[in-house]
């Protein structure tokens, strides 16, 4: 990893929940000297990537990730676009909803919406980088990425977020190739120990594919019946998202009842 890419790999460790964050504990988060940590973060906070609280001195994001996020939607709009698609399949489902776009070998969400019908709620963090081989939107979006692409995920070392994430390249194969068929992928608490989750790829312009929608529901309530009526509606959105971006979906055909032994 480059001295850029060390650098710029440290805004990822912010999120609601860590909005600052200070030179020791990016150290600590990073695994780097101290030194070099404080270079970076300097060189970050010159450039506006970063900028000091005035009396505690942790960093927080800077002014210039608002001047490019607002370039970014103005001239490439994504977030406004999604809003409404992600928004719908939410309070049609009654559950969380997410978008992401793939970035390098993760998936970086985009918008989400919780319609907050139920007591059980499904947490999600969007500041958080999502692994292709343990989540539905990932599954999905390997289903359709390139040969590369997936060559490279598989043959990494897969890190095992719960019990159930799936590592071995053999048993993720067939579930990539199934999404490709269907057009949709399924996770059972893969990601989460307490999360379903099922996928639907978004394409771009040229036919390739660019993120993925996504519905989670917490385990519980993950039964066939109604993963089968998620299905329906996140492949509905997903179409409709692609389209409101420029794409083009493959000639897949929509679920229509799907059986519900494929959830079980």
């Amino acid at each position: 990893m480059g001295t850029i890419s060390k650098a710029l790999e440290m805004l990822n460790c912010f999120s609601r929940k860590r909005p600052e964050i200070g030179l020791s504990e990016f150290v600590r988060l990073t695994g780097r000297d101290k030194a070099t940590v404080h270079r970076h973060l300097v060189e970050l906070e010159q450039n506006g990537f970063l900028e000091q609280h005035p009396v505690t001195r942790a960093y927080r994001l800077g002014p210039a990730i608002l001047r490019l996020t607002g370039v970014r939607e103005a001239t490439n709009p994504v977030r406004s676009i999604l809003r409404p698609v992600v928004t719908g399949l939410a309070q049609e489902t009654g559950e969380l909803a997410h978008a992401s776009l793939l970035q390098g070998q993760m998936l970086s969400p985009v918008f989400h919406f919780d319609p907050q019908m139920h007591g059980i709620k499904v947490n999600f963090d969007e500041a958080e980088l999502l692994p292709l081989h343990a989540t539905s939107s990932g599954l999905a979006v390997l289903a359709f990425a390139e040969e590369r692409l997936r060559k490279e995920v598989l043959a990494a070392n897969l890190d095992a977020f719960t019990p159930n994430t799936i590592v071995d390249p053999e048993k993720l194969t067939p579930l990539i190739a199934s999404a490709r068929r269907t057009g949709l992928s399924h996770l059972d608490r893969t990601y989460d120990e307490e999360v379903t989750s099922q996928g639907a790829p978004v394409f771009g312009a040229a036919g390739e594919v660019i993120g993925a929608l996504s519905v989670a529901v917490p385990s519980v309530r993950a039964q066939p019946d109604r993963l089968s009526e998620i299905s329906v509606a996140l492949a509905t959105a997903a179409r409709s998202a692609t389209r409101s971006l420029g794409g083009t979906y493959p000639d897949l055909p929509l679920p229509g009842q799907t059986d519900p032994s494929r959830f079980s």
